[in-house]
């Protein structure tokens, strides 16, 4: 790998404390709305919450894709 392609270690601790706080904010998501299923809340509500969800979840495969790049064998 060159220079130019490799993460400086600034970089790669930077993405690595996004990542953790996508995967607790994931974690939250997760939590709140089983709480909103079992107090019945607003259907609509609910699928707004998961759809947040998923846009953490999907962010946090791209920052995985950097961490952790695919190599073709």
């Amino acid at each position: 790998m060159d220079e130019k392609t490799r993460m400086s270690d600034q970089e790669q601790a930077e993405i690595r404390l996004e990542h953790a706080k996508l995967k607790l904010d994931h974690s939250d998501f997760d939590a709140a709305i089983a709480a909103m299923q079992a107090m019945g809340c607003d259907v609509l509500q609910i699928q707004r919450m998961k759809k947040k969800k998923l846009a953490i979840k999907d962010r946090l495969k791209d920052i995985e894709a950097k961490i952790i790049p695919d190599i073709i064998a």
